[in-house]
């Protein structure tokens, strides 16, 4: 893949594709991309294997941060994925994967769809405080 082609795949996946999601996992299996690699170690944390694979493929300091960052949200160190998340964005502004990463980016275990739902125009989440 090109690099180009990989961020239109994660952008996919960031606005809710449930395809894109299937085409990161599928890669994955081939991947040397640490973009790709820490993607569906984000869609598959029980698969520790894959943000391994990540960790060895990342050679820049870019690709170094975000799975620095994928494996503290992975642990739920709320904390350090802030810490981590600005850093990074800091230095790496497009970088969409760490802000979705900052963001939350995987619903709680218990929901059936493994990536974020965007919102629709005009609503609020459910848990959001109503105005008065």
């Amino acid at each position: 893949m090109t690099p180009a082609e990989t961020d239109t795949l994660i952008r996919q996946l960031i606005s809710g594709d449930p395809a894109a999601a299937a085409a990161i996992l599928a890669r994955a299996t081939s991947s040397t991309e640490p973009l790709v690699l820490t993607a569906a170690a984000l869609l598959a944390p029980t698969t520790p294997q894959l943000l391994d694979r990540a960790v060895a493929a990342a050679t820049d300091r870019q690709d170094r941060q975000l799975t620095a960052l994928a494996a503290a949200h992975l642990a739920g160190n709320v904390d350090r994925v802030s810490a981590l998340a600005r850093e990074h964005l800091l230095e790496h502004p497009d970088s969409v994967l760490a802000a979705w990463i900052a963001a939350g980016a995987i619903l709680p275990a218990d929901n059936a769809h493994p990536i974020r739902k965007p919102l629709v125009a005009g609503t609020v989440p459910a848990d959001s405080p109503k105005e008065s």
